[in-house]
């Protein structure tokens, strides 16, 4: 007797994450069955993980936060390890500053490294607009031995080559890359830098009576045209304000170098067609933005400002089947330290909090009938170590108490009424340096 079977599942020879179809006949002889495949065909599937916003170096007023970037870096290495994925793309903003210090860039080159699992899988960085393009492409000859390929700008262009990594750069030109992965798999990329205006136009713009949105979409579709095909996984890595509808508004971070003044908003629609993902990079909050192609911010990795207090934070897990719509699966970050902002009506009701509170970072507000002494503001410090702001909210008098209060502050003299708005403006009292530096310029202006 015989039986003819068709299966489809996943995970055939152990290979993870493969899509496979399997037919095979079944030869009945007694009580005795055998087993002969006839076809299996298997279809590209990869997993890739993608980030951004990294901002290492960067501080929280003066709280210098690279140990709680390290825990945090470390956590999506392990999410990368325990989700075997193929590939990690980081779109931009690696660094805070254009001049990072030495322990931010170990701390970088470190979490690329690793992200590599000892240069298995292919890691991708682009340049954001808090990155220099070319502090980012000062080690590319030595990081794509280990399997980290850096873009600094828009049209960078690696050269195609084989080493001893368990993957190869096949296909190249510039603002383009394609990787074969182990088992034949192709993962393409268009690479999408942050570039200001100018530099966006010096880059793209060969006709004058032509726009930006216009050449750089007749720039990505000629390299999709040519490159990306169905057999193989096509995503455009970029640092870009993109929406569906390039008249919309969008809201940047707090505290961000904000890019909508010095570069145009992007609507997805000049995305190839031949493109199943978009991973961006500058938002602060995971968001998708668009689901053909799918288009999605992933956030940062901390909260890098008090806007951003409750916010969660992810990194996204991108399935991806060539010639098939790209799926993500969000992986939450909890190793970074939240922030809160609170408002208490006492130094007492703030102080509880606090004590019950502990692991996070803090924006105190605290009701007053007068400036908080510089004992309250230590005593505050002294139960937890994440306080970054106290803001006093006086208690405004009407009426007549107004009145008396604002005649009471005619009687003080110059030097107290300084100290008072000093302690409102930091929670602290000057020093004796700067009261005699008060003092100096009181003198020449009189």
């Amino acid at each position: 007797m015989f039986i003819v079977f068709a299966m489809k599942g996943k995970n055939i020879n152990n290979f993870e994450n493969r899509n496979f179809i399997l037919i095979f006949f079944v030869w009945s002889y007694g009580l005795n069955l055998y087993f002969y495949t006839i076809y299996k065909y298997e279809t590209s599937s990869m997993k890739i993980l993608h980030t951004s916003d990294w901002h290492i170096g960067k501080r929280l007023g003066s709280v210098y936060r690279i140990e709680e970037q390290r825990t945090v870096l470390d956590e999506i290495c392990i999410i990368a390890d325990n989700q075997a994925v193929d590939a990690v793309v980081i779109a931009g903003d690696l660094f805070d500053t254009y001049n990072p210090s030495v322990d931010a860039v170990e701390l970088l080159y470190a979490s690329l490294k690793r992200l590599t699992n000892n240069g298995s899988r292919p890691v991708i960085a682009i340049a954001g607009n808090h990155d220099s393009p070319d502090r980012i492409e000062a080690p590319n000859s030595l990081a794509r031995d280990n399997g980290i390929f850096l873009f600094g700008y828009p049209k960078t262009e690696y050269s195609a080559f084989s080493n001893e990594l368990p993957f190869s750069v096949r296909k190249t030109a510039p603002g383009f890359i394609e990787f074969v992965l182990q088992n034949n798999e192709k993962l393409r990329l268009i690479v999408a830098p942050f570039a200001n205006e100018h530099r966006m136009k010096e880059a793209f713009i060969s006709e004058e009576s032509m726009g930006l949105v216009d050449s750089l979409q007749n720039f990505w579709r000629s390299i999709a045209q040519e490159y990306c095909d169905k057999t193989g996984v096509n995503i455009l890595v970029g640092h870009h304000l993109m929406l569906p509808v390039s008249n919309q508004e969008i809201e940047e971070p707090d505290n961000e170098k904000p890019i909508q003044a010095i570069s145009e908003l992007l609507p997805t629609s000049i995305v190839p067609p031949q493109i199943q993902y978009v991973a961006l990079g500058h938002l602060h909050a995971h968001k998708i933005v668009s689901h053909s192609p799918l288009s999605v911010y992933s956030g940062s990795i901390c909260s890098y400002s008090f806007s951003e207090a409750h916010q969660k934070k992810y990194v996204s897990i991108v399935h991806c089947v060539a010639g098939k719509e790209a799926e993500i699966e969000k992986v939450e970050l909890s190793q970074r330290r939240e922030l809160h902002r609170v408002t208490c009506a006492s130094i007492e009701e703030a102080r509880a909090w606090l004590e019950k509170h502990q692991n996070c970072y803090v924006e105190l507000s605290i009701h007053t009938d007068m400036f908080i002494s510089p004992v309250d503001i230590k005593s505050l410090h002294d139960v937890h170590d994440g306080i970054i702001y106290v803001i006093p909210l006086v208690n405004q008098e009407d009426g007549m108490e107004a009145e008396a209060a604002q005649d009471f502050s005619h009687t003080r003299s110059i030097d107290e009424l300084f100290t008072e708005y000093f302690i409102f403006k930091t929670g602290v009292e000057p020093n004796q340096e700067i009261m005699s530096i008060f003092k100096e310029i009181r003198s020449e202006k009189m």
